[in-house]
């Protein structure tokens, strides 16, 4: 059966380059992520180590399982490493997923880098895909994610309260943010319009 979601390479006009995950990619997400030790962050969960490993193999199994696409996200300048984001939660029924597990190394956080990212996957989700929601989700206690989200022109649908179990055993409340169909052209034109601004 064909998977709602094919393996494709997104890039930006001028700064990310977004390609399927692999594997061999684990080394240098490892340095994007030293790049401010995301792995300290306690409601995140970035790998460190060891660990970074780990976390491209459940992406890879998230993949094949649940017909998720995890991607590495390049500078195009330069071609290196700098963070993580995936398509996840994919209900092909409904045509709808959740946009996620997505973190930058710290010298590219609050840039352009992030709007471009969430430019081309939205493009991608609802021009190519025809999807009629796009989700957003993020800690109660990430107060910086919750910002970045609703710059891009999402709203908030609510909080999941005790959603989660955290690896170090706190409850995680999990704040649910959303654009839909019908609400795409305006976000769109937000977004292009963030990226002329010096910083976006």
């Amino acid at each position: 059966m064909a998977r709602f979601i094919d393996s494709v390479t997104l890039a930006g006009r001028k700064i990310a380059l977004l390609e399927p995950m692999r594997l061999e990619h684990a080394d240098e997400l490892l340095e994007a992520a030293r790049d401010g030790e995301l792995w300290e962050l306690w409601y995140t969960s970035v790998g460190g180590g060891a660990g970074i490993t780990d976390y491209v193999e459940s992406a890879l199994r998230m993949r094949d399982e649940h017909g998720a696409l995890p991607f590495t996200v390049r500078r195009q300048e330069d071609g290196k490493v700098v963070g993580s984001t995936r398509f996840f939660n994919v209900d092909e029924k409904n045509r709808r997923l959740e946009i996620g597990h997505t973190w930058y190394s710290q010298s590219m956080q609050r840039t352009a880098l992030n709007t471009e990212c969430k430019l081309v996957l939205l493009e991608h989700a609802f021009e190519k895909l025809n999807c009629i929601a796009v989700e957003f989700r993020t800690h109660w206690f990430n107060f910086d994610s919750r910002a970045a989200i609703a710059r891009l022109g999402a709203k908030q649908d609510g909080v999941l309260r005790n959603h989660q179990i955290m690896p170090n055993g706190t409850l995680r409340d999990t704040v649910v943010f959303s654009i839909i169909q019908s609400e795409w052209p305006t976000v769109k034109a937000h977004l292009r319009w963030q990226l002329k601004k010096p910083r976006a």
